[in-house]
């Protein structure tokens, strides 16, 4: 037998012996285990369930406050969670962003701009100019309902009924008594002696349509002028045989002209802002 076979031999009975001491390992092992004692592997008792207890007042109660008595945090969440979703509805119904977002639109469609402003300029444009209008309502809302409740010295119930307060006083100056008992008569109730009798339900349908009232207002003086100049341009295009020449292509740039003269945007803002009495 050559050395290479020898060596080839003796490293395969080297491998056979540690297998085997691996085996015996294992087994010396496992039996240690089963014969080891029996304290630690012992059966215990599940422990028996506790019996439910009476409830100790008569029903369900829901603690909306914290220990300081503030609101606890995920009321504040839910809330303002809620106020997002109803946000939309409330500025349509409730501030000046219905009136001012129609006067826009109509100035645009005077133009005869269509599309020029965007709509999502002209909205952007109403939201700020009606928290302009509406900062002085906000901040009462803010100092009379909100930081108290958030300080924990009055409850929601009082703080819905304290931030009513001052949108009523806006929304009730701005609200003609004609469309108050249009929707008074309409709703079968009984004249209010007073406008803090009047409802939240009959005073913003009211308030809605006494803003659209004022917003076609404007919007028709608006149109005046710029009519004034559809028909002059489009006697003038008669006169000299042009009859198929679009009349608005020629008095568009006039209409543009026009308002850039009179500084149109800053007249339209300034009777929209000023034509508030409770805001600001």
């Amino acid at each position: 037998m050559s050395v290479i076979d020898r060596g080839a031999v003796a490293r395969r009975a080297l491998l056979i012996r540690i297998a085997v001491i691996a085996v015996l390992a294992v087994v010396v092992g496992i039996a240690a285990v089963l014969v080891g004692p029996t304290e630690a592997h012992a059966v215990v008792d599940p422990t028996p369930p506790t019996p439910p207890t009476a409830p100790g007042g008569d029903g369900l109660s829901v603690e909306i406050n914290g220990p300081n008595g503030a609101p606890s945090s995920a009321i504040v969440t839910l809330i303002g969670i809620t106020l997002l979703s109803v946000a939309p509805a409330l500025l349509l119904m409730m501030t000046s962003f219905t009136k001012i977002f129609v006067v826009l639109a109509m100035v645009r469609n005077a133009l005869g701009l269509p599309s020029i402003p965007p709509n999502q300029v002209l909205a952007g444009l109403a939201l700020f100019l009606s928290l302009f209008i509406m900062a002085p309502v906000l901040t009462d809302v803010n100092e009379i309902a909100v930081q108290p409740y958030l300080n924990g010295e009055i409850d929601v119930t009082a703080a819905f009924d304290l931030a009513s307060g001052p949108l009523r006083t806006f929304m009730l100056a701005n609200t003609r008594e004609e469309d108050l008992a249009l929707l008074t008569r309409v709703s079968g109730a009984e004249n209010p002696e007073n406008p803090d009798d009047v409802p939240m339900l009959t005073l913003i349908p009211s308030f809605m349509i006494s803003e659209l009232r004022a917003a076609f207002i404007i919007g028709f003086v608006i149109f005046v002028p710029f009519l004034v100049i559809d028909l002059v341009v489009s006697s003038a295009l008669m006169s000299m045989g042009m009859m198929m020449l679009p009349p608005v292509m020629i008095s568009l740039p006039f209409k543009i002209l026009l308002f850039v003269l009179v500084d149109g945007w800053a007249l339209v803002i300034t009777s929209l802002v000023s034509s508030y009495q409770g805001g600001g």
